[in-house]
């Protein structure tokens, strides 16, 4: 299972993203995300330029909850240049701005809500998001499915990879080994990190950025 380091916490990019990048390039992460919010463009174009630079796959995540700022969000991916595209729920506008791009598109399922973003929705929304985010050509989803506020999120994670065979990402609010292998058993493709590795919370016994996110690569299968 691909693990995703998003140099983000509260779903806003890190003001030191190019110092903790430079600080972690030694664990051999090989996908790395952030949002466009939080800091300013040239310091994302900085950053995406560093991530490729190590060799990593790039992932934008989309986190506005109104249609225009969401949009704003995909121009930024496409003007960057990113390998995938996470979040955001207009579907068809963004596949349209990514035509003619390498870029592949994860849109949330479920009901996303606020910011920092809660999930609404259960097992049979999320199932039915997934089908017809597959049928409009979507490489996948992406599923905050421990931001959920309506149901288990192993059951939304279980409903999402019934019903899609694309890409599945979980997303949001991980903090424990047992979650993140957990989500593997149940059938999820990737995860992603951030504020939890930030906070220490992964392995509160060790307080380094590096070893939290070393405790994240063992529980995932990324390392021995």
């Amino acid at each position: 299972m691909d693990f995703v380091f998003m140099l983000t916490r509260d779903d806003r990019t890190v003001t030191d993203c190019l110092h903790v990048l430079d600080s972690v390039r030694e664990l051999g992460i090989t996908h790395i995300g952030f949002e466009d919010v939080g800091v300013d463009a040239v310091t994302l174009r900085r950053l995406h330029e560093q991530i490729r630079a190590l060799g990593a796959t790039s992932h934008l995540e989309v986190v506005a909850t109104g249609r225009d700022q969401a949009l704003d969000s995909v121009r930024a991916a496409v003007d960057l240049g990113v390998d995938w595209l996470m979040g955001g729920t207009w579907v068809e506008e963004t596949l349209a701005l990514l035509d003619g791009t390498r870029i592949r598109y994860l849109p949330f399922v479920g009901e996303p809500q606020g910011h920092p973003t809660r999930l609404a929705g259960g097992p049979d929304r999320v199932a039915a998001d997934c089908r017809r985010a597959e049928a409009a050509g979507c490489a996948g989803v992406d599923l905050l499915a421990h931001r959920a506020t309506e149901a288990d999120p192993l059951a939304l994670v279980r409903a999402a990879r019934a019903a899609t065979a694309g890409r599945l990402v979980v997303a949001g609010s991980l903090t424990t080994q047992e979650q993140i292998r957990a989500l593997a058993e149940a059938g999820a493709d990737a995860f992603t990190v951030g504020s939890a590795a930030f906070a220490g919370a992964v392995r509160p016994d060790a307080g380094t950025l590096a070893a939290q996110l070393t405790a994240v690569l063992e529980a995932s299968g990324s390392r021995p």
